[in-house]
Parts: C-alpha cells; sequence; structure tokens
C-alpha cells in the first residue's frame, strides 16, 4: 500500500496520483447529513485532461476540447462538463491566501476560460487536493476549504474533483466533508467528486459528502487494468443511486493498448455499473470509432437511466460474465461480457434477470441496434475482451430475488431497522447507509421484503392491516398476508399490495432516523426508492 505525505518526491507523487488500494475502516464516525445538492440524479458525463495529457493542460486545450465536444456530437450525447485536472495553477498562494491560476497556461485565468466554455452551453470542472499539496506538488486546499471554494464559485467553476495526496493522516470523512460544506456554503451548484482512491470504505459514508467517489486506484490503458477495476466496483450496486454514484476512474478509450473491443466492453460496463462517463482521451483528434463508442445513444441510455440502479453481476462462470440493470420504463440491460482471450458463447434467460409473464421479450443489440425475439434464452457469441449488449423489453420486473440496501432517494440514505433490533412492531427508519444486516432487505418471489436470516428473519409490514395515510411501516414475523406484500414500479416507488399506498419518509425528511410510513401517492422524491 501507498501511503503519500508531503515529504515525498514529486516525481514519486506523480508516479502514485490518485492511486490507492482499499482499506478496512475502523473508526466509527458519526454520518454526516446528506449531500442534498439535487446535482448528478444521473451519473456525470464529461472530459477529463489527465489521462491524454498529464500536467500538459492549459487553457487553450480546454477551449479547443469544449469547441470540440460542441461540433462532434458528445455534447448532444449528454457530455457537459469539461474538467480540468492537476498542475493548472502556481506553485504559491498569493498574499491573501487564494490559489493563482497559472498565468502562462490560463492566460485569462479561470474565470475567462469558464465564461469560454459556458458560452458553448457546457460546464467547467476544476481539481484540487484534500492535504496541504496536490499529487504533482501543487498548494492543496486541506486548511483552506473556504477561501478555495469561494474561488471556485466565484471563477464559474461546476465541478470539483478533489484528490487525496499529501493528506497528513487526517480522517478521510473530516477532510472531504470540510470542503462539501465549503461548496455548500458558496451557493453555487458544484458537483462534488470525491478521488480519495476507495480507500476508508468510501462507498459507506460517500452519499453524504459527494455526489460520486472513486472507488479504486487510477485506471491506466490496459485491458487487464480495466478488468481489475471492473472487478472491484461491480460489487458495491447497493451503495449507488441518484445523486451518488461508484466511480470506477476515467474511461481509457481509446487511448494506450485498448482495442475497439476492449473500449466498447469497458464503455458498456461503466454504463451498465452507472458510472460516471468521463472520457478520457485527446477529443480534438479523436477518430470516428471512439467517437462513435463514446456517443452511443443506446448504451448511453442505460448509464444515464433515471431510476439510477447500478447493475448487478447475475453470474460468473470461468471468465463469461453476466450483468443485468433494471431500467426505468421496465425493460432491463444486459451485458454479457467475455473476460477470456478467446470467442465464448455467454448465456442467461430472461427469468434470471428478473423478467417474467410473457411469450416473447423483444431483445435490442445496444452496438448494431439490430432487433430478435426469445422465449427466454439470452445467449450470444462474444468475441475475446469484448461485451454484447441487449435491452429486453416485455413482461414484467419485479425485481424478485434481488437483495440489498432500499435506497430512498430523496434523503440519499437507506431503509434501516432501528439499532439492529429483531422485536415485532418496530418503526423502520431510513439512515445512512452502512452496509448492515438491518439495512440489508431481499424482495422475495412472494412480494415481501424480508431483513435478517433464519430463525431471525422478519417482514416489512404495514402496522395492524391498516390502510390509511400515515400507517407506519413496521418489521413483524413474516406471515404471508397482503399488508406484507409491496409491488416494485417502474417510476421508483413502492406500494403496499394491500392499501394502495406509497412507502414514503413522514414528512419528507432526509435526517438520520425519519420515520418510514404510508402515503397517497404524490410523486415526491420522498417516495421513490431503488434496490439492489
Amino acid at each position: 500500500m501507498h501511503m503519500i505525505t508531503r515529504t515525498l518526491a514529486f516525481a514519486f507523487a506523480i508516479a502514485l496520483f490518485c492511486v490507492g488500494v482499499p482499506l478496512v475502516s475502523l473508526g466509527t464516525a458519526q454520518p454526516a447529513a446528506a449531500l442534498g445538492n439535487g446535482l448528478a440524479l444521473t451519473p456525470q458525463m464529461g472530459f477529463n485532461d489527465w489521462n491524454a495529457y498529464g500536467c500538459n493542460v492549459s487553457e487553450s486545450l480546454i477551449k479547443s476540447t469544449a469547441q470540440a465536444m460542441h461540433t462532434n456530437g458528445m455534447q448532444a450525447a449528454g457530455y457537459s462538463y469539461v474538467n480540468i485536472d492537476d498542475c493548472w495553477m502556481t506553485h504559491n498562494r498569493d498574499s491573501g491566501g487564494r490559489l493563482v491560476p497559472d498565468p502562462a497556461k490560463f492566460p485569462d485565468g479561470i474565470k475567462g476560460t469558464a465564461d469560454y466554455v459556458h458560452s458553448l452551453g457546457l460546464k467547467l470542472g476544476i481539481y484540487e487536493d484534500a492535504g496541504t499539496a496536490t499529487c504533482a506538488g501543487y498548494p492543496g486546499s486541506l486548511g483552506h476549504e473556504s477561501t478555495d471554494a469561494q474561488s471556485f464559485a466565484s471563477w464559474g467553476v461546476d465541478y470539483l474533483k478533489y484528490d487525496n495526496c499529501n493528506n497528513n493522516g487526517v480522517s478521510a470523512q473530516s477532510r472531504y466533508t470540510a470542503m462539501r460544506d465549503a461548496l455548500a456554503a458558496t451557493g453555487r451548484p458544484i458537483l462534488y467528486s470525491l478521488c480519495n482512491w476507495g480507500q476508508d470504505n468510501v462507498w459507506t459514508w460517500g452519499a453524504n459528502v459527494g455526489n460520486s467517489w472513486r472507488t479504486t486506484g487510477d485506471i491506466s490503458a490496459t485491458f487487464s487494468s480495466m478488468l481489475s477495476i471492473f472487478h472491484s466496483n461491480v460489487g458495491l450496486a447497493s451503495y449507488a443511486g441518484p445523486g451518488h454514484w461508484n466511480d470506477p476512474d476515467m474511461l481509457e478509450v481509446g487511448n494506450g493498448s485498448m482495442t475497439v473491443t476492449e473500449s466498447r466492453s469497458e464503455f458498456s460496463l461503466w454504463a451498465e455499473m452507472a458510472a460516471p462517463l468521463i472520457a478520457g482521451t485527446n477529443i480534438p483528434s479523436a477518430g470516428a470509432e471512439t467517437l462513435a463508442t463514446l456517443t452511443n445513444s443506446r448504451v448511453i441510455a442505460v448509464d444515464q437511466d433515471p431510476l439510477g440502479k447500478q447493475g448487478t453481476m447475475v453470474s460468473s462462470s470461468g471468465g463469461r460474465d453476466v450483468l443485468a440493470k433494471p431500467l426505468a420504463n421496465g425493460d432491463v440491460s444486459v451485458a454479457l461480457f467475455n473476460e477470456t482471450g478467446s470467442t465464448a458463447t455467454i448465456s442467461t434467460t430472461t427469468a434470471a434477470i428478473g423478467k417474467t409473464g410473457a411469450s416473447a421479450y423483444t431483445l435490442t443489440d445496444l452496438w448494431s441496434g439490430a432487433s430478435s425475439t426469445t422465449s427466454g434464452t439470452i445467449s450470444a457469441s462474444v468475441p475475446a475482451h469484448g461485451t454484447v449488449m441487449y435491452r429486453v423489453a416485455g413482461g414484467t420486473s419485479g425485481g424478485t430475488g434481488v437483495t440489498g440496501a432500499v435506497h430512498a432517494v430523496g434523503a440519499g440514505k437507506c431503509l434501516d431497522v432501528p439499532n439492529a433490533t429483531t422485536t415485532a412492531g418496530t418503526q423502520v427508519e431510513i439512515w445512512s447507509c452502512n452496509g448492515g444486516a438491518n439495512q440489508t432487505w431481499t424482495h422475495s418471489a412472494s412480494n415481501q421484503f424480508t431483513v435478517y436470516s433464519g430463525s431471525a428473519q422478519m417482514c416489512l409490514d404495514a402496522y395492524n392491516n391498516q390502510t390509511t395515510p400515515g400507517t407506519k411501516v413496521e418489521i413483524w414475523t413474516c406471515n404471508g398476508q397482503s399488508n406484507q406484500q409491496w409491488t416494485l414500479n417502474t417510476d421508483g416507488t413502492v406500494t403496499g399490495v394491500q392499501s394502495g399506498l406509497c412507502l414514503d419518509v413522514a414528512g419528507g425528511a432526509t435526517a438520520d432516523g425519519a420515520l418510514a410510513e404510508l402515503r397517497t401517492c404524490n410523486g415526491a422524491s420522498s417516495q421513490r426508492w431503488t434496490l439492489g
């Protein structure tokens, strides 16, 4: 494991830029309040200069990239952020303690660059570090959070990537929370991207602090790097949702040794995992195949689906992976990924991906656009390192058999049994997501939500069979009655079968401990949930 400190040489810091290995957090810090900045309701899309240019960032590079995105179809496809990475500033703050854009690299300053980017209908992002110095040795924001956030806001910055070098061993959660609060105090909407390399189990607290969080060390432009990062990220689906996403790092599409097939796999898998799509290649010089991959509207629609569910692994055997991602209109996106070095047939079924109730299903190949039908089998011959991606329509998708956290979209928290009790009649609440057994629910084939297992298993229950708005939602011994049956709807609501009312957070509250109850369905964010 690499530990970054300010005593490291500059060259070593560059080599370890935004890398790390996951650590087990031993702390028990009290979860912070939910972020709630209204941004990244779908995963962010944009560009970052680091992968292709390293420290060679400049105003002219950012402007030419923005102009290219404006005209080559990327902006129209949904890419909106043009992000500056490390090395944009001078090595010293000014006399007032403020960061200074390098006048040689940015003659119009960050404000002038932002104005140009905004004139094209795009947004500008910037980089800083939650330590005393950035990974490349420029001034960090530790201890300067308010001053730097005010600078970013005054310049018109729309996005902050916040790194983790030279952190002096200060708690990551406290450092990242300090900048969260400083950004909020500016009053400017600034998307907040945490880059602490997947350390400190960031996925367990990231939703309360940022809009996305890196789950791994740095990616590089090789298939093996992409594959390793995919495996690290794919199991974290229960922590992602609207406004808070797992981030397996920037796209290497078009870079290094990545072939067209491998680039398509990365793009497919990132979309299936509801990951931010941040292009990291030379956009003005990008070839037709690279742009065709980056702007595939059918694949992007899977990533940007408003239900906001990260796809999960349905099966994995011998390097042949099947992932499924429920979509807001009831369709399911399926990715058949071949990790191996030779062509392989990969198969699954509509039942395995949660589709039932139809004699025929429509399969749309998201890369070719071709359509076909099946009575249940989903199968394809997949090239080495390739991915075939289908959108499956027809029948119903109930999410039965899915186990994971039940995320309250409006609050960015999880449905929780207080204090992990097993006492029947305990009203459930929302609480900061922590992956505990008291936040792990299974939606069964009989439409029950169960928590715990074995003799301790309990069911989500509408109190005393009541069907009036305000009825408390509790845990109770499973009995199969209709007040313990719940329907998962394509708009993200969960309705009680007996009452027809929606599972709701009382008063639309977002604080830890806010109670769950039944209310007349009204479309509010407090009535939207994601499972898995």
